[in-house]
């Protein structure tokens, strides 16, 4: 893996030159970004159990000769890394990627740019000096709570979900605002590397809208019932004009594409409507049930641009940030577990983790022979790496 790594991005030697704020660092940040780095990419799941493999033969074959630093160390020089830095590395490797052709568009042509917000920790005792805070209503009565939360963005194409950048909150604004921040950021590292920004219902309002075509992009975002005009008039009209319908695996569709005034626009907006029914055969009691459920979504994409088949799809695939990105990055990946408490270091963590998320799912995908793949899950392989890990350190010198 970590050869693969190497030959293909050099991303070794990338993070090994990395640099830090200290002035006279006795140990190399080199060492502490490439460290830091193994541990994620082993999903060992704290800087205590990296520790455990501390001064074994690999980490003086990876450190040319050096200790490997402590989680002491480990922990306070994460803070003075720079996260532009490490945004940097995450750009250069999807620029090799994009390079070798390992991240193409879908059958329609339209690769998706997906926001959403995601809650890192939440604590009653530990804060920090960017800790948001929030009344909980307890057992005992109302009590503070300390949280992180940040808005993630990540590609969306055939076969691939690839995670690009994340924008911390700060106190006093929502999820909107420092989702604009990381779509200017995004734009300029990443021009062309999307057509549309997928998001969810809360990104549904003209600011996030007309920042989104500045850029000269388009969006889809889901329709809720808070745009209770809005829907109204969609559910009107559904009942004045016949739908399309469409099939998809064990899913029947419904659709409605319809084109409704929106005063706080001036102008028109397109709005997409489905009624949808799947089939789902439990194992208990081995019966077929059916499943239904609605949804609307509002974008700016024409129908030359995008049919309502397209926009139905790139409406789904918004969902990819939480199945395929926040689910497993929380679960297999430690995204949540807090190694340093401290606003950089948390940035720096979560920047890292990306890098090792996207790094394992390309090998997986690219680099592994369909036969491999065949009897071996992304999760197995995963597994492999941290065992791998362990055997090289335990190994007899």
């Amino acid at each position: 893996m970590l050869r693969y790594a190497e030959k293909t991005f050099g991303l070794l030697t990338r993070l090994g030159s990395l640099i830090d704020s200290r002035p006279r660092p006795q140990i190399p940040p080199g060492s502490i970004a490439l460290s830091l780095f193994i541990m994620l990419l082993a999903r060992l799941g704290s800087l205590n159990a990296l520790e455990q493999t501390r001064g074994q033969r690999f980490w003086n074959r990876l450190l040319a000769g050096r200790r490997q630093p402590s989680a002491d160390t480990l922990a306070r020089v994460s803070a003075h890394f720079d996260p532009s830095d490490i945004r940097r590395e995450n750009a250069h490797l999807y620029r090799r990627l994009k390079r070798n052709k390992a991240l193409p568009a879908p059958p329609h042509g339209l690769i998706a740019l997906v926001i959403d917000g995601h809650e890192a920790m939440a604590s009653y005792r530990r804060k920090c000096s960017a800790c948001l805070e929030r009344e909980v209503a307890t057992k005992s009565g109302p009590s503070t709570q300390y949280y992180h939360r940040y808005a993630a963005a990540s590609l969306v194409g055939e076969g691939f979900h690839h995670f690009l950048d994340l924008e911390p909150l700060r106190r006093g604004e929502d999820e909107v605002a420092a989702a604009l921040r990381l779509l200017h950021r995004v734009h300029k590292h990443y021009p062309r590397a999307f057509d549309v920004v997928l998001a969810d219902g809360l990104y549904a309002r003209i600011s996030f809208l007309r920042a989104v075509r500045a850029l000269g992009k388009d969006l889809v975002a889901v329709l809720k019932n808070d745009r209770w005009t809005l829907t109204q008039e969609v559910q009107a009209l559904c009942n004045e004009v016949p739908p399309t319908e469409h099939l998809a695996e064990r899913t029947t569709r419904l659709c409605w594409d319809l084109d409704l005034p929106w005063g706080d626009l001036g102008g028109t907006i397109r709005v997409v409507r489905t009624v949808e029914t799947t089939s789902v055969k439990r194992q208990i009691p081995k019966q077929t049930e059916r499943r239904d459920s609605s949804w609307m979504w509002l974008t700016t994409l024409s129908r030359e641009q995008a049919s309502t088949r397209t926009v139905v799809d790139l409406g789904h695939r918004r969902w990819a940030i939480e199945n395929e990105g926040f689910n497993e990055a929380a679960n297999a990946w430690h995204f949540d577990h807090v190694d340093h408490h401290e606003p950089t270091s948390m940035q720096v963590m979560l920047l890292l983790a990306m890098i090792a998320y996207n790094l394992l799912h390309v090998f997986y995908a690219r680099n592994l022979k369909p036969a491999v793949r065949r009897r071996a899950t992304l999760q197995h392989v995963g597994r492999q790496i941290s065992a791998d890990l362990y055997v090289c350190a335990f190994a007899p010198t």
